[in-house]
């Protein structure tokens, strides 16, 4: 219940503060992108219950002469990857945590179609609901490995406090500010999770 509270508490309050600001960012994408201005997709919430989920657009829709979808690196613009390097573009998300969809914190909602591809101690990050930040965010977030995120995540259920969230939300905001864990290499996303390259325990 305390969880809750902080989360609607914290969305709400942080929505009417940033209002402006979600403006301003949403007439950025509209002119350096173009419509739409949002990003949705289908993501596992709690038990792997599917939502829609909302981010800032940060990729064209641009394709290949067969009608397929450029790679992620070559789809990204700039004004795309300024969004994920300071994570602007997750601010979105504040509203699927006032529905209830998300928490603040938590571990982040990944791909539908990786829920047959974790091991029993990974698919435990299904049973709480996914994060707007997490503890694997503030561990390492894209430049960790996915075996070393999913074990933090794994950890983070077995451990959640009140005040760990509190402590993690605190941390994410340094750690933004730091713009640390992003790979600045080929792109800004994670490669695709193919399953874990341990044995489970």
């Amino acid at each position: 219940m305390a969880k809750r509270l902080l989360d609607v508490l914290f969305s709400s309050l942080l929505m009417l503060i940033l209002l402006p600001f979600l403006c301003l960012l949403a007439l950025v994408v509209r002119v350096n992108l173009g419509k739409p201005i949002l990003f949705s997709q289908i993501r596992p919430g709690i038990y792997g219950r599917p939502f829609r989920m909302f981010k800032f657009r940060t990729m064209t829709d641009a394709c290949d002469e067969n009608g397929n979808l450029l790679a992620d690196t070559m789809r990204i613009t700039k004004t795309g990857k300024w969004l994920r390097a300071t994570s602007l573009d997750e601010l979105p998300e504040l509203f699927n945590v006032l529905k209830g969809e998300m928490s603040l914190v938590g571990p982040r909602p990944l791909l539908m179609s990786y829920l047959e591809l974790y091991n029993h101690r990974q698919a435990t990050r299904n049973n709480v609901k996914p994060g707007l930040t997490g503890w694997a965010q503030i561990k390492g977030r894209n430049s960790i490995s996915w075996d070393e995120k999913l074990e933090l995540d794994a950890w983070y259920v077995e451990n959640r406090s009140f005040w760990l969230d509190l402590k993690i939300l605190a941390k994410t905001i340094v750690y933004v500010l730091k713009r640390d864990g992003i790979n600045h290499g080929e792109g800004v996303t994670m490669p695709f999770f193919t399953g874990s390259s341990k044995k489970e325990q």
